[in-house]
């Protein structure tokens, strides 16, 4: 045998033990996810004739959670504690934080719910009469499944590793872990809000719920002083799509008004063969000024193999929702540098996706989807496992 045939034997042996440590440490991580994923699920199960007796029970446990991440976060010298008690719980096909869409307009064909509770109306679809007249709501949540410590700066995807102010950016890690999300309204039957733009993990409890009134929530450019200020404008685009990394690191913003992804065809989605493009990002308002790495489109392609095209057509589900997911990259900091290029796979509603990008290519291709009871070996997060 010769020497060359001997290197490379070699080299291929020394890959295959790299890869193999690389599998040994994303199954520990697994392991650590199950083990996560076990204590919560222990700590929040009740049974289902519990499940009335404990719902004042609940709702004061949310009102004691929100008030010691309050308490923990208190500015020195400063006694002052806020008391918040949830509205209400949102429904969504997402039960883990994995997968879930960074910004409201990217699940903007993710139907979802607003499920109001009677702790503060006995009667709350009163709260809500009017609220029909709108086309658009600001929910504002609790980040409920964040146990991290907040960080005076976080590091957003798209600058590389580079760190800056928890202020700058939408982290859900904050001081006071409270969301904010634009959605669109599609319909309320009694104490219930359906709508779209889901960028929330299913179960979040809701702390308030406000029109949206361009009229007022827009920023345009003052005629008389050249300063940005809110004004009357009812034709400006909204900026403001709300959205958080689900799983600890900054989002990406993606900057569609509610007037420019309502009002977009959803059936025009670019298909050319087996593969989806992203449209491009309408422009910004004159007045609005954010930094050049929010603005920069980072989309992926996404393609679906005929395996997975047909498994679509079987279980009729809606193909653009994952599309819509997969493009703007849902993994998260940690697995995009640290994997690189791998397997994903995430629940979405009834099914599991299962799909494989590739970095160097700014591709993902999705190669399987099933319904969540058939997935026989799947990591509590998501992760697959081999067997």
């Amino acid at each position: 045998m010769h020497e060359d045939d001997l290197k490379n034997q070699l080299t291929i042996a020394r890959n295959e033990i790299n890869n193999l440590r690389q599998q040994v440490r994303n199954l520990q991580h697994v392991q650590r996810k199950d083990i996560e994923t076990i204590n919560r699920l222990l700590q929040d199960f009740r049974c289902e004739g519990c499940s009335s007796k404990n719902a004042k029970g609940k709702d004061k446990q949310e009102m004691i959670v929100l008030q010691a991440s309050s308490n923990d976060n208190n500015v020195k010298g400063c006694d002052d504690v806020a008391h918040f008690k949830p509205i209400g719980v949102i429904r969504t096909a997402f039960p883990e934080k994995r997968a879930v869409p960074r910004q409201s307009s990217v699940g903007s064909r993710l139907r979802s719910s607003v499920e109001l509770s009677d702790s503060f109306f006995t009667n709350p679809e009163h709260s809500l009469e009017g609220l029909t007249d709108f086309s658009h709501m600001w929910l504002i949540y609790h980040f409920h499944r964040n146990n991290n410590h907040p960080k005076a700066k976080v590091a957003p995807p798209r600058l590389g590793g580079e760190r800056v102010g928890v202020f700058s950016t939408r982290s859900p890690h904050r001081p006071c872990p409270i969301g904010l999300s634009l959605v669109e309204i599609e319909k309320i039957e009694g104490a219930t809000i359906s709508f779209y733009g889901t960028d929330m993990v299913d179960g979040t409890p809701v702390l308030d719920i406000k029109p949206y009134i361009p009229y007022y929530d827009a920023p345009v450019l003052s005629v008389d002083s050249g300063r940005t200020s809110v004004l009357p404008n009812e034709n400006s685009a909204d900026f403001y799509d709300s959205r958080q990394e689900p799983d600890g690191e900054e989002s990406d913003l993606e900057l569609y008004g509610a007037a420019g992804y309502s009002a977009s065809n959803p059936n025009a989605d670019g298909l050319s063969g087996n593969v989806l493009q992203a449209a491009p990002l309408p422009p910004l308002p004159s007045a609005v000024r954010v930094p050049n790495w929010v603005v920069a489109s980072h989309r992926l392609s996404v393609y679906f193999n005929e395996h997975a095209e047909a498994q679509l057509l079987e279980l009729q589900v809606h193909k653009q929702c994952i599309v819509d997911i997969l493009e703007a990259d849902p993994r998260s900091v940690y697995l995009r540098t640290k994997y690189g290029s791998q397997i994903f796979t995430f629940q979405l509603s009834e099914v599991t996706v299962t799909c494989k990008f590739d970095d160097k290519a700014g591709s993902v291709t999705v190669v399987q989807v099933r319904r969540n009871e058939n997935i026989q070996v799947t990591a509590l997060d998501g992760e697959p496992r081999n067997t």
